[in-house]
């Protein structure tokens, strides 16, 4: 047996004695003479925190020894060397634009837990951002759960090359909306790094794209007009390698590189070449928008307040309609909006949505603010661009407005006040009593209603019957998803210690031992209190609400599209509750008729709140816990040398007690009992 050994007297010297075991470890790895490299997993620091908060880091590190001869077979190891670097710089080798929409990168280690991935959440909200306390042991099956049997998760330990498909289900906007989409996963080893690199792609997007080609004195034109932008997050040009490139921003840096004034730029000229195009073919829309803005200042109706443009390159145009200080919404499309901009992991979510939407129509939406009331009080309607080709329809871009809420209800007011008989009077009307009128999107939530409240709401908790009624025609789906890294909240129980009333029997003995304790410590500088428990205390309990790391189930709905009318009628307890949906054209907006008059108490809300796995399928939380992640061990091991000289290892004298200490220790116990 080979080890290190040696005796701690006091408290001062166990930092410096355990620090000696790190030379008998490595003295097979210095005799071998291999600066093995060592990565570390993901880990949260401060040190580089940006106006985002803190940065997900990892490690790379090597050990340095002496290689002189004579000392070989003692292995002295001097020291490490290493450097910190943050995840989001290695996501910048990423070409995003070539991955598609829905496409995205991720790694994991050789135990399967994640270095990087859309879907890791490593902080957590509560009044700031804080760190989860397991954030470093996510495993990819927490994330592609969809993967029942870890083919994909096993296959990347195992460090193989290969691809692998399967339907997913991914969540968008906060979680409340959910794409089913087919995925290709593609995935190989990184050699000289513990980590295994996966490419998601989404079948129908990301194979496709239009090249064409355009002047470098035309594309300068145009992607110097004020309102273009690129994503600062993509890599168009590398302004890491030389310091006085790290100031300029991507857009800044193609400029200076297309010009000629900065040769020792390294750009992509692919990705270049197509940001050139999209700002050419782009540019026309400019005017548009300008003619309408000045139609519009004759209109005192301001409603439409921004428009904006994203292209597969990461171009954005941006318009307003009003003044910046006028905006209903002041963070859209800025850089705190991490969903409505192009970054490293995902393109603006309306460009998301509108890319699933049938060709030709729009999607429109009211963001969820980030509290638990939403309160935002705008609507975003966007619509994807298509290539029309005979053979395939690249998504090319997409398009869109934002627009004050109150104007968007207004119009619809309107409209649904509209009829088409000859006699232009309705048989029956949103302003009815006898009815109730919604406009819901289809993933179920209300964008109009006549309580203002219900705006924002999933209809299910306003029309419990009806909304249970259209699952059950098959008019909406329920989609059940899973969050393996959700933070719930748990009463946990304090306790303050106070001491108990005391007779003067058991006051005089609490004293002698008390006194008792501190000449131990005094004499050995150790912590003996363990040793000594009072049953003599009185503990005061009260509950605490805390954050815990928990596994949640929740449903998500989304309509079906091939429905475009549908007619109802509810059997509850005394009455029968009517009611007609049908949908908008070129949308992904219903309107919903009620009837008021009828209000089926009986049935219970649908909600979308998540449940605790553990307390409500405690069957899958056992399946989780029971089943063994194939984990990989590290490649190289150097445990033992034939050259080492084994007997250096540590050594202490006989661990003799004193006996002032041992007769001290004696008293003690009598006194406890």
């Amino acid at each position: 047996m080979r080890g290190f050994f040696t005796q701690i007297s006091t408290l001062a010297d166990v930092q410096e004695n355990v620090m000696e075991y790190l030379h008998v470890l490595s003295r097979p790895k210095v005799i071998d003479q291999e600066h093995d490299v060592v990565w570390t997993e993901a880990y949260i620091d401060s040190t580089l925190a940006d106006d985002q908060g803190l940065v997900l880091m990892t490690t790379v590190a090597m050990p340095v020894f002496s290689k002189q001869n004579e000392t070989r077979s003692k292995g002295i190891l001097l020291g490490v060397v290493g450097t910190d670097v943050p995840v989001k710089e290695l996501l910048k080798t990423i070409p995003k634009y070539k991955l598609g929409i829905h496409g995205y990168a991720f790694a994991i280690t050789n135990n399967g837990y994640i270095l990087t991935h859309p879907e890791l959440r490593p902080l957590y909200e509560e009044g700031k951002k804080r760190r989860k306390p397991d954030y470093s042991s996510v495993d990819l099956s927490e994330v592609e759960w969809e993967d029942r049997d870890d083919v994909l998760r096993n296959a990347m330990v195992n460090r193989k090359t290969g691809k692998f498909s399967m339907e997913v289900k991914k969540t968008v906007d906060k979680g409340k909306r959910v794409l089913v989409m087919t995925n290709d996963y593609y995935y190989t080893d990184i050699k000289g790094t513990p980590f295994s690199l996966g490419v998601a792609l989404s079948r129908g997007h990301g194979k496709y794209f239009f090249r064409g080609n355009v002047t470098i004195e035309e594309g300068l034109h145009d992607l110097e007009h004020p309102d273009v932008s690129l994503a600062d997050e993509w890599s168009y040009c590398n302004t890491d390698l030389h310091p006085e490139h790290r100031h300029l921003s991507q857009l800044e840096a193609i400029k200076l590189y297309l010009k000629g004034k900065e040769p020792l730029l390294q750009c992509d000229k692919e990705l270049i070449q197509e940001v050139l195009f999209d700002a050419v073919v782009s540019a026309p829309i400019e005017a548009y928008w300008t003619s309408l803005a000045l139609n519009k200042s004759e209109n005192s109706d301001k409603g439409v307040e921004v428009a904006f443009l994203g292209t597969r390159t990461g171009l954005s145009r941006i318009n307003l309609f009003v003044g910046a200080e006028q905006l209903t919404n002041q963070d859209f499309l800025k850089a705190g909006d991490k969903e409505n901009i192009f970054n490293a992991d995902h393109f603006p979510l309306w460009y998301r949505r509108a890319a699933e939407q049938i060709p030709g129509s729009f999607v429109y939406s009211i963001p969820f603010s980030t509290g638990t009331v939403n309160k935002s009080n705008v609507v975003t309607a966007s619509t994807s661009i298509q290539l029309l080709d005979e053979r395939k329809s690249p998504v090319v871009a997409a398009v869109g407005i934002q627009m004050k809420l109150e104007f968007f209800q207004r119009k619809f007011w309107t409209a649904s006040r509209q009829c088409a008989s000859l006699d232009g009077k309705c048989s029956i009307s949103c302003d009815d009593e006898t009815v109730n009128c919604y406009l819901i999107d289809n993933n179920g939530f209300i964008l109009v209603s006549e309580d203002y409240t219900q705006t924002g709401e999933f209809f299910g908790e306003a029309e419990g019957a009806v909304m249970n009624k259209l699952l059950t025609m098959g008019s909406f789906k329920r989609i059940t998803l899973y969050d393996y890294q959700a933070m719930c909240r748990a009463n946990k129980e304090s306790s303050d210690c106070a001491h108990g009333l005391l007779d003067p029997y058991k006051a005089f003995l609490s004293a002698a031992k008390w006194i008792m304790t501190e000449i131990v410590l005094f004499l050995v500088e150790f912590n003996l209190c363990s040793w000594w428990h009072s049953d003599m205390t009185a503990k005061a309990q009260k509950l605490k609400q805390t954050l815990e790391p928990c596994d949640t189930e929740y449903p998500a709905f989304v309509s079906e599209r091939t429905i475009k009318e549908t007619t109802g009628n509810i059997a509850c307890e005394d009455c029968s509750k009517s009611f007609v949906i049908q949908q908008i054209p070129s949308s992904n907006l219903f309107m919903v008729v009620v009837d008021s008059s009828c209000l089926c108490e009986s049935v219970a809300p649908i909600t979308m709140a998540p449940i605790e796995i553990s307390q409500h399928n405690e069957s899958l939380k056992c399946e989780r816990l029971k089943a063994q992640k194939i984990r990989r061990r590290p490649e190289s091991c150097h445990g033992f040398h034939p050259e080492e000289n084994a007997r250096e290892c540590g050594g202490a004298a006989s661990l003799q007690a004193p006996v002032a200490l041992l007769l001290l220790l004696l008293a003690s116990s009598l006194f406890s009992r």
